[in-house]
């Protein structure tokens, strides 16, 4: 098979196992507090101030620029664009493979990225902080290894720095796979340069870190020229302290990801010999992949929260580490039974994981397809310009509402000190509320939003109104409940409301 059927094989790939998030006609997962602030970014609000979330900036300004050219609630564009960001990150990984160990080698590297990116569940087909962080780091590594060209040149060092800088700026974890690259870079060659052989891992390194910070500080700008800059550090960086570690969903998950990715992972555990054989000649570069690795297994624990897709930032280092032991196997395919064998194995691993994603993945997304009813409720009985409010971690109700949020907390983790991760029961949190968030939400609630959804009902609520009494107040005297369901109650402010011809009223506006 030529190389350029290879690659068609892998473009089709790739938008098959990615077809589930593709048809899906809203958001999944992150994608829903990711798309509120991009909105209200799009009609003029700010991150940080008037949309709290506690990503890096350059996530929102990703969605905010897809949803700029496509248009708000555009689903099937985001996704799209997600395809072709999986793909970019593909061709990367086939740049590292292929430059330090044949052409066989890149498209096994770019094939395991695409086969395990959207591994086991359907919250990994969303276009999250790790699949955004993924492709600039790649091809940083890209850069920094020298794979594109004999030497690296002091551009490229700069460009390798700046991508692993806009990497952090996507995603908090990317920053510790900029420290392998950088000790690469400090005790190689570095750069091809006449005159500063003796100094030159220092001089690459310098420059490494100097495109880093070049991107760190243009980005620090733009916060302080829009006045976000103090706000911006503290919900990203700050307000990120570990409470719990949730280590039932450690065994879990990794076990999940395990069994996912055996075939990237048997390698360098159970042939370190033959990957080390494999590798010959670029044994820096060996050990800069393996501490890439490492510290991408340090990314996945660093929150204690172990979700599946903070696993995803794993594949690209594995992926580059196993490809020339695969590609070993490929090349005796026909004259090795057990290279064989063993390649057939992996192949089927991969291919029944791959099927059996495919079908949970539908299946998941197919009962998220429909609005949730009081979210429903509010889009039919209000106008585009009436303003929502909705207490809970469903942020997605803005989004399936098609109404902008009448407060920052998009999410009131702030308010009620919310702890992500496993529901921990019998657990308070209020110590753990943000100081001064109940004093900013009565300040946006200057102008009452027209509707709010409580989405803490029922008896398994963990935060119910009753607990908050600025809250409950304001839903006794000031707002009359319209709609009941499972999802949650609805109320419209009282004086808006006529009761039995709420209905017709509020159609006519």
């Amino acid at each position: 098979m030529t190389h350029a059927k290879a690659w068609f094989g892998l473009i089709v790939l790739t938008i098959l196992t990615r077809l589930p998030a593709i048809l899906h006609p809203a958001a999944i997962d992150d994608e829903k507090v990711y798309a509120v602030v991009a909105n209200v970014m799009l009609d003029g609000g700010l991150p940080y101030r008037n949309a709290i979330e506690r990503k890096p900036p350059l996530l929102f300004w990703v969605y905010s620029s897809v949803f700029d050219a496509f248009g708000k609630y555009n689903w099937a564009a985001l996704h799209w664009v997600a395809v072709g960001w999986v793909l970019l990150t593909m061709v990367g990984l086939y740049v590292i493979g292929s430059t330090l160990h044949g052409r066989t080698a890149g498209i096994l590297a770019a094939g395991f990225y695409s086969v395990l990116q959207p591994f086991a569940t359907a919250k990994n087909l969303a276009f999250n902080g790790e699949v955004l962080m993924n492709l600039p780091i790649v091809w940083g590594y890209a850069l920094g290894l020298g794979c594109l060209g004999r030497t690296r040149n002091r551009l490229e060092v700069v460009l390798a720095g700046g991508l692993l800088g806009f990497a952090f700026l996507l995603k908090q974890p990317a920053a510790i796979a900029a420290l392998p690259l950088g000790l690469y870079l400090l005790l190689s060659n570095g750069v091809a340069e006449e005159g500063c052989r003796p100094r030159a891992g220092l001089w690459a390194a310098s420059l490494f870190g100097a495109g880093f910070a070049f991107v760190l500080g243009l980005v620090a700008l733009a916060l302080y020229r829009d006045g976000i800059l103090a706000e911006a550090y503290y919900w990203t960086i700050t307000d990120h302290s570990i409470q719990y570690v949730f280590w039932e969903r450690a065994l879990e998950h990794t076990a999940l990801f395990a069994a996912a990715a055996l075939p990237i992972i048997i390698a360098p555990v159970f042939f370190r010999a033959q990957l080390a054989a494999a590798w010959s000649g670029h044994r820096d570069e060996l050990a800069t992949t393996g501490g890439w690795a490492i510290v991408s297994i340090i990314g996945v624990a660093a929150g204690g929260r172990f979700y599946p897709h903070y696993y995803i930032q794993l594949i690209p280092p594995l992926a580059v580490l196993c490809c020339p032991f695969y590609a070993i196997l490929v090349q005796r395919y026909s004259a090795d039974a057990a290279s064989a064998r063993q390649l057939r194995r992996a192949a089927g691993w991969l291919g029944v994981g791959a099927a059996v994603t495919v079908v949970v993945q539908l299946r998941q997304l197919s009962e998220e397809r429909a609005a949730s009813p009081p979210a429903r409720f509010v889009a039919e009985h209000s106008l585009p310009r009436d303003r929502l409010f909705v207490w809970g971690q469903a942020t997605g109700m803005y989004l399936e509402a098609q109404r902008q949020p009448a407060s920052r907390y998009i999410a009131t983790f702030p308010l009620t000190g919310y702890i992500f991760g496993m529901p921990l029961r019998g657990v308070s949190t209020k110590d753990r509320i943000v100081r001064g968030s109940w004093q900013n939400l009565k300040k946006d609630f200057v102008h009452l939003p027209r509707f709010i959804i409580d989405a803490e009902t029922g008896p398994d609520a963990r935060y119910p109104t009753t607990e908050f009494p600025y809250l409950s107040n304001l839903l006794a005297v000031s707002y009359h409940r319209v709609y009941r369901s499972r999802e949650g109650d609805v109320y419209v402010l009282a004086n808006e409301v006529n009761n039995e011809k709420f209905d017709q009223a509020w159609r006519a506006g």
